[in-house]
Parts: structure tokens; sequence; C-alpha cells
């Protein structure tokens, strides 16, 4: 079952959330991420209403997959990262349903 997280990373100072997405993309941890078995999608956006804000789009296929990235070393330098930009955390989690009860509105 694909999961799909959200999380809203905010800075206490404008800019610094977009600095550490920047810094995520040019260390190569996001390629690492990229490229870890399962991932599907790892992505950052800047909000155009919060300069203090970046969303970042992370899907994996499964529970398992997401499990393993977050018992990785990558999690360590992630963290640091946090830390040295000084950001909070929104996360939101969403389970793709392949037939739930939406699935009569999607046109395939």
């Amino acid at each position: 079952m694909q999961i799909t997280i959200n999380i809203y990373y905010t800075g206490a100072q404008a800019g610094n959330a977009a600095a550490f997405a920047e810094e995520m993309e040019q260390r190569g941890i996001a390629d690492r991420i990229r490229e870890e078995k399962g991932n599907l999608r790892y992505e950052y956006f800047i909000s155009m209403g919060d300069p203090k804000t970046v969303l970042l789009i992370d899907s994996w296929e499964d529970e398992a997959a997401l499990d393993a990235h977050h018992a990785s070393p990558m999690m360590a330098q992630i963290a640091a990262l946090r830390e040295k930009y000084d950001l909070h955390m929104r996360v939101e989690r969403f389970v793709r349903a392949e037939d739930g009860p939406d699935s009569a509105f999607i046109r395939k």
C-alpha cells in the first residue's frame, strides 16, 4: 500500500527552510533518498504564501520501505540539518486506496 507523507518544514527565519532543501539537494542526500529501495517520490516545493515554509512530498511503496528509510544513517544527517536551520515540522500522512470509496469518482 503506497504511503505519501507531506512534511511542512518551517524556519524561524524566512529562507531557512529553503536553505535546508537546497543543502539537501547540493549534498546529494535527497538523491540518495530517491535511490533507496521503495522510494517513489522525494520532492521539495516552495510556498508562495509563506516564505518561511517548504513542503516535502515523500512517497514510498509501502510501510516496510519507509521503515527502512527511517532506520538508515541518512536520518542523522537530515536531523542535523534540521537543527542547523532551526526547522519545525508539520506532517500529514496519506495511504493510497486503490479501490476505496472514492474510486467510483476517479476517471482512469
